[in-house]
């Protein structure tokens, strides 16, 4: 099929930032690209050849939009199934399939994936709701991870439990208590899987987290970790996308025990944030590669041209409102500095607003620059 400068339609579920920086990629080669979100101020809404609101869980929604495109893919995995197993059955390519999505959209159900495929992970339980899980209480050791198998993101529905007292407050909703994993590193491999099964693996990534937030706030590639333990990530990385028979991007998300055993913690069939230095530092972005792979195109170079680290913007602590960002010019003065703004007009503690990508050939250095990014710059009201 000719996708470029005709009139083929590329559908994409979600127009968050990073339905913002798929489109991106996608007017390098001119595909008609429509967008279906739920809010009429979502940062694609200016990138899109054509902007539809809609909530994204609503059948009639979903199968409409569907209706109106060529192939349909997803920038968030909270979408309605139902409709995109009638769109598939229709004839619709759709990528990640509707089968992929299912294993992964709850969390329940891709943690007992893992167990039925051999993929090592942490020991978990699965309950109905919190009450479920209070009624067993004594099953459970603390501390353990208390999280919601739905609908969480970026922190929120992840809850370290170390006493009964922890649970208060908690939403009474379907959930799942981990192990806790005594780690040293949470790593992360985004694995690129087209149509017709070509398969490559970005570099693997280091996370460091905001403690309170249970955010993170830099991403780092290379990771600084052995070479053997980087090749076992990304093996396992494989072995989960193989399990999985996506379509598209994989971000698998680990940990590196303190035996350097590698545990899968949770995937994202989408670009992820853990992939977004790829726009400065690799041959081919994380978004490049998304488009190529549900387009079967072939897949582009996934190695890294440099060090690169990813700063997260967030919402400051006790500003909520219109949107200020402070000292980005300072920022930009800094070679190897690349800001990228949402255009998400209101802030709020800890909302992703943006991220700044430090390109340098010495971790060391882009590390340092790094800290100093974060310090300067502010997201304020």
């Amino acid at each position: 099929m000719n996708y470029f400068s005709s009139d083929f339609k590329l559908g994409i579920l979600g127009g968050g930032q990073l339905g913002k920086m798929l489109l991106a990629e996608a007017r390098k080669f001119d595909i008609q690209t429509y967008i279906l979100d739920p809010s009429k101020d979502a940062p694609s809404q200016f990138g899109a050849s054509q902007f539809f609101t809609g909530d994204l869980m609503d059948y009639t929604a979903v199968y409409e939009f569907g209706k109106k495109v060529n192939l349909l893919t997803i920038e968030i995995e909270n979408v309605n199934l139902d409709a995109l197993d009638k769109l598939e059955a229709e004839g619709l390519p759709v990528f990640p399939s509707p089968k992929t999505l299912r294993l992964i959209q709850n969390k329940g159900v891709q943690k007992d994936f893992y167990v039925a495929n051999s993929i090592p992970t942490s020991k978990h339980k699965r309950f109905e709701n919190l009450y479920s899980l209070k009624s067993t209480i004594d099953s459970l050791t603390f501390p353990f991870v208390w999280k919601c198998t739905q609908f969480g993101y970026d922190g929120n529905g992840v809850k370290v439990v170390r006493s009964n007292s922890d649970l208060d407050n908690l939403p009474n909703v379907e959930c799942i208590a981990e192990e806790m994993v005594p780690f040293k590193n949470e790593l992360a491999v985004i694995v690129a899987r087209s149509a017709s099964g070509e398969i490559r693996t970005y570099p693997v990534v280091e996370m460091e987290f905001h403690p309170e937030a249970n955010q993170v706030e830099y991403v780092l590639c290379p990771a600084r970790i052995e070479d053997k333990v980087a090749k076992k990530a990304r093996e396992i990385a494989l072995k989960v996308s193989e399990a999985f028979n996506h379509v598209g991007l994989l971000a698998v998300e680990m940990f590196q025990t303190e035996n350097d055993e590698i545990l899968v913690n949770e995937v994202a069939p989408r670009p992820h944030n853990s992939g977004h230095h790829t726009i400065e530092a690799s041959y081919t972005s994380q978004f490049e590669n998304h488009l190529r792979a549900i387009l079967n195109l072939p897949l582009g170079n996934t190695a890294s041209k440099v060090a690169g680290i990813m700063v997260n913007l967030v919402g400051e602590e006790g500003f909520s409102g219109p949107v200020t960002y402070q000292n980005i010019e300072k920022i930009m003065a800094i070679n190897g500095v690349t800001p990228h703004i949402y255009g998400k007009r209101e802030t709020r503690p800890f909302r992703k607003m943006g991220h700044v990508t430090i390109v340098n050939e010495d971790m060391a250095e882009a590390r340092k620059i790094a800290e100093e990014v974060k310090n300067s710059i502010r997201v304020i009201s």
